[in-house]
């Protein structure tokens, strides 16, 4: 081990004398294990500071942790130097947008995720109407997906490709209320409140590790606090969490946060809030407020968490400049107002307002387009095509829509560096890509994504951890691992410890890092040197393996 390396890992709270290690769940000398990572500093995804240890892995299952574990493994694994953590879970990940279409889940594997959670921001695969084919689940540039009858199909659906990581889906109440009510912003009836409410039920008892709303998104915007309320009621009993994308991120933040808690409040459920930001400079100074709400309400008794990226930019659809009002109706209802007379000017000045506040177009680039022949705006800053192309900004935005009826993809610039690493240090926080799958070659090779599909899990590592020391290292994968884990009823995740999953990752602390970046996303990270997705090795010093032993996983106690 190198000076670097054994230093570093010293430094963040390893205890490597032998007696600081519990002892090894003793095997007998001539058994043979399928795995054993030896020699490496264990952290354990509960908190506690690394210990240098061996980890033995059979059937899929940690058989051991300890000192100098006998016996062999079919396979060992020099892990001298290396921190060993559990696979870390991404509780707010995009990563299903490509999953049917290219399984390997290549940027996923290769940040040490191995489970994915997905149905996020109100928006899950099932249920649905009727089901489609699995070559029908990705079309178009950005994802356009299709989706399955019942959480149980999507499920059974995961298990026949197989994926290379674990998939977690939540249920999107957005999705469910698009299914019972349609795309108009008007109230419920009794009828279609009882029908929702047994389709939450139902994709809980199939599965769901949660609900999930997109409140800035339409149809889930037109939902009621006292709708959000009832659908949630069914996550009670099950101790499941109400994970929001809330109304507002910005000039409305605190009252959004408010609204989080009420919600949760009155069904009685956990809060977990996606993406936690203060979006745009002239709310920067309300994190104090709104992590004092967090702080207070979970002193009243509330179960409340958050999660956030470690990025100062978001990823949205273009259309999130632009008036919810708009949106009633649905794709070819907003199409038509951009163009009437009645309405268009209102639009138009509602969306300057929205990007003024965001310090003008240049904060929002393109990341990618459903039409053809409009690819070359990927990657763009929305000003500097504009004028690049001779255009008024706003007009090319409305042009872009139209030619992909509204599947624009954009990163919008608006946070504080600051801020974000307080997010990161709280200790109500945890870590999301909130990001999608990549790969340098294929299929799951679009647009111009966000760094955060590719990069996010190593970048916390790299930059908050070792550079600005925004994290203990034992503290980071517990936000990584067994937090999240925690928080979503997947008992036998997160944790490295005996009768556990074998979800495993192995990585060199002094040179973790994140490579994708805003200009080349397409990059992936370093210092990521052994994943293990179920007992078997799916990255070895860079190299992918042929092995897909992922699969769909369920709250505790749910079987099928």
């Amino acid at each position: 081990m190198s000076p670097t390396r054994r230093g570093f890992i010293a430094a963040a709270g390893a205890a490597l004398a032998a007696g600081a290690c519990a002892p090894a769940l003793r095997l007998a000398s001539r058994k043979k294990h399928d795995l054993v990572i030896r020699g490496g500093t264990v952290f354990d995804g509960t908190g506690a500071p690394g210990v240098e240890a061996d980890v033995a892995i059979s059937g899929g299952i940690v058989t051991g942790v300890g000192r100098d574990i006998a016996g062999v493994g079919r396979d060992e694994v020099d892990a001298r130097g290396n921190a060993v953590a559990p696979g870390f879970v991404d509780v707010h990940s995009h990563g299903d947008e490509s999953l049917f279409d290219d399984p390997r889940s290549e940027s996923v594997i290769r940040q040490g995720v191995t489970t994915i959670v997905v149905g996020q921001d109100g928006s899950s695969r099932a249920p649905s109407r009727r089901p489609v084919t699995a070559a029908a689940m990705v079309r178009g540039a950005l994802g356009t997906s299709g989706a399955f009858e019942s959480m149980h199909e999507l499920f059974r659906a995961v298990n026949n490709l197989p994926p290379a990581v674990n998939v977690a889906s939540m249920v999107g109440l957005g999705t469910i209320r698009g299914l019972v009510v349609g795309e108009d912003d008007r109230p419920a009836t009794p009828g279609e409140l009882r029908q929702m409410r047994a389709l939450v039920e139902g994709a809980l008892a199939d599965g769901a590790c949660g609900a999930s709303t997109g409140l800035e998104y339409a149809p889930g915007s037109f939902a009621s606090r006292a709708e959000l309320i009832d659908l949630c009621r069914p996550l009670a009993p099950r101790g499941l969490p109400y994970a929001t994308h809330m109304r507002n991120e910005d000039d409305t933040l605190i009252e959004a946060v408010d609204e989080a808690v009420a919600i949760a409040r009155g069904a009685g459920c956990p809060l977990q809030i996606s993406h936690l930001k203060t979006s745009g400079p002239r709310n920067w100074h309300k994190i104090g407020d709104a992590l004092g709400r967090i702080d207070a309400a979970k002193a009243a008794g509330l179960d409340v968490a958050f999660d956030r990226y470690p990025y100062v930019a978001y990823q949205t659809g273009l259309t999130n400049l632009f008036p919810i009002w708009a949106l009633d109706g649905g794709t070819g209802a907003f199409l038509d107002r951009l163009a009437a007379p009645d309405s268009a000017g209102r639009i138009r000045a509602a969306t300057l307002g929205k990007v003024e506040k965001l310090a003008g177009w240049n904060s929002v680039m393109i990341s990618g387009v459903a039409n053809p022949a409009d690819r070359g705006a990927e990657g763009q800053r929305l000003g500097d095509y504009a004028a690049k192309l001779g255009e008024d900004p706003y007009a090319l935005a409305v042009a872009l829509l139209q030619r992909s009826r509204t599947d624009v993809g954009t990163v919008v610039f608006a946070m504080s560096e600051e801020n974000l690493q307080r997010f990161l240090a709280h200790p109500s926080g945890m870590v999301c890509s909130d990001g999608g799958a990549f790969a340098l070659e294929g299929p799951a090779r679009r647009g111009h994504p966000h760094p955060r599909g590719l990069g996010s899990f190593p970048r916390v590592l790299g930059r908050y951890v070792r550079e600005t020391k925004t994290l203990s290292l034992e503290s980071a994968i517990h936000k990584l691992s067994g937090f999240a884990a925690s928080r979503l009823g997947l008992a036998d995740r997160g944790r490295l410890a005996p009768r556990m999953a074998a979800d495993v990752v192995v990585f060199d602390p002094a040179t973790v890092a994140d490579r994708a970046t805003f200009a080349e996303p397409f990059q992936y990270p370093r210092g990521i040197d052994i994943v293990v997705v179920n007992g078997a090795v799916a990255l070895r010093d860079g190299q992918r393996s042929g092995a897909r032993r992922g699969r769909a996983l369920r709250p505790s106690g749910v079987t099928l």
